[in-house]
């Protein structure tokens, strides 16, 4: 039998109905592999006790014909959704031994409809960065290898690196990832798997810990379209206890799922063909293109003229909303506190916020606070929204000609841990061919589409209407069949007999 934790979800809820195997048994090949995987430091909690419960359940409802559309699939849950009863640390110190007494909607949903947890995912602290390096809980480790510099440890991407890296080396079936500004998308292009970002709105944020509100969006990883589209399902909806939610009727994202694009306009942003493009990005995109013509699918040239000013608008507006949101970590009601005897309040919030909070979060905090401070909010923020309403207005005006847009996902394979983190700018520069699409609300999927010279995968992706996710995904399947991208990274290129 083929190792079961090489199985997709649509595969093993196959194999679960027809009783092949049980949940058990799948859920347990994960807790073992889990165990195989701890150097990639995928998880901040893992919950082997609770899966194999929540497996034993499953097998229970399954016998007695009562199987949710998830029932016995083992999954990962980002550590920034907040889990009843298990630690949620956003992997931040400031928040470590926090334990909720609530479900986060999104997760809720999902172990509403049988789904397995196998433990909460690393991330960068809060969400912030694009490497995952910046958990106070260490490194995530992709498990992928540049073929010519073997010895050296890889980035997943963040901030939804762990999931991502997981969900690669097949110590989860899928997992959950937030997209703020690509978290996402650019993560599973380092991991060579699949993730979307559906519309704002799509999922609800409560019970999510929050880094930048009005861009926060959850949305799943998996390694096929088809198994995203069955995520997805389950985690969307309205929820009255998210004023953002939106009452939207959630579709049955695989019946989509034809592969028939023929008559589709597929936009293609002359603008993201930037200065200094690898020729590997570039040929990539090509190969993406002739892949949808040849299905019958127009392309058509577009222009999204306010791309060039994304990326400074959203580290303006992202840090502001940070900057608020993360006040009430200040060791009065939850998390760390840090104080002395005769320490006033100042003293306290002072000492906890500078030991509770890396880097990146204090870097992020300054920026925002300033940007929002009497004599700049006006020069800085509100010049930064005003962006934002542009760069909406260029993606309204594109859907007048295309009905998809396709682009690269990120500018560059995934590079070695260390590399760029001196230096905060080119970090952000990860983000070039995402934040826009979060800026504006819109889905957004990314496909792992062929490998580097180095052997690391490369992915695309595609940007759809509003409360469009169906076109993206049924355009993303004929992408992902004609790719056929069956690589696996190094920890685990053997499947078992």
């Amino acid at each position: 039998m083929t190792d079961l934790t090489h199985l997709t979800i649509t595969e093993a809820l196959n194999g679960l109905e027809n009783k092949d195997f049980t949940s058990v048994e799948l859920t347990q090949a994960h807790i073992d592999a889990m165990a195989d995987a701890k150097h990639l430091n995928a998880y901040v909690t893992e919950t082997p006790e609770r899966a194999l419960e929540q497996a034993q359940q499953s097998d229970k409802r399954r016998s007695e014909g009562k199987a949710g559309i998830l029932d016995g699939i083992p999954l990962a849950i980002k550590d920034l959704f907040c889990t009843d009863g298990v630690q949620t640390t956003a992997s931040s110190h400031i928040l470590e031994g926090f334990v909720p007494t609530y479900e986060s909607t999104v997760s809720g949903n999902l172990l509403r409809d049988g789904a397995v947890m196998l433990g909460k995912t690393s991330l960068d602290e809060f969400a912030m960065g694009s490497s995952n390096t910046t958990s106070y809980f260490g490194d995530v480790i992709n498990p992928w290898k540049n073929k010519n510099r073997p010895d050296a440890n890889l980035v997943p991407g963040g901030s939804s690196g762990g999931s991502a890296s997981a969900v690669a080396a097949r110590i989860a079936m899928g997992a959950t990832g937030t997209d703020t500004g690509g978290s996402i998308r650019q993560p599973a292009s380092f991991c060579g798997i699949t993730g979307i970002k559906p519309t704002y709105g799509r999922c609800s944020r409560w019970g999510v810990v929050a880094f930048a509100s009005s861009l926060d969006q959850a949305g799943p990883m998996a390694r096929t379209i088809e198994d995203c589209a069955l995520m997805l399902k389950s985690m969307a909806g309205h929820d009255p206890k998210d004023s953002t939610s939106a009452p939207k009727d959630v579709p049955d994202f695989t019946a989509g799922l034809t592969d028939d694009i023929k008559g589709l306009r597929i936009g293609i942003p002359k603008e993201y063909r930037m200065e200094g493009m690898s020729e590997e990005i570039d040929k990539l995109w090509e190969q993406g293109i002739a892949w949808l013509k040849d299905a019958g699918a127009e392309i058509v040239d577009i222009s999204l003229p306010h791309t060039k000013y994304a990326l400074p608008a959203y580290y303006i507006i992202a840090p502001a909303e940070a900057s608020s949101n993360l006040a009430r970590y200040d060791g009065v009601r939850y998390g760390l506190r840090v104080c002395d005897d005769g320490d006033n309040l100042i003293d306290m919030y002072e000492k906890t916020r500078a030991e509770g909070f890396g880097d990146e979060v204090k870097r992020r905090i300054m920026i925002g606070t300033y940007v929002l401070s009497a004599g700049y909010y006006d020069a800085y923020y509100v010049k930064a929204q005003k962006i934002r309403r542009l760069i909406a207005q260029d993606f309204t005006n594109a859907y007048e000609q295309c009905d998809v847009i396709l682009t690269p996902t990120a500018p560059s394979e995934a590079f070695a841990i260390g590399e760029n983190e001196e230096d905060p700018l080119t970090m952000y520069l990860n983000d070039v061919y995402t934040v826009s699409i979060n800026l504006a609300g819109l889905p957004g999927l990314s496909i792992p589409a062929g490998l580097s010279k180095n052997g690391l995968p490369l992915g695309l992706q595609l940007v759809g209407k509003s409360w469009d996710e169906a076109t993206i995904l049924k355009v993303g399947q004929h992408i992902e069949k004609a790719a056929n991208f069956t690589a696996l990274p190094a920890i685990r290129t053997q499947k078992a007999a």
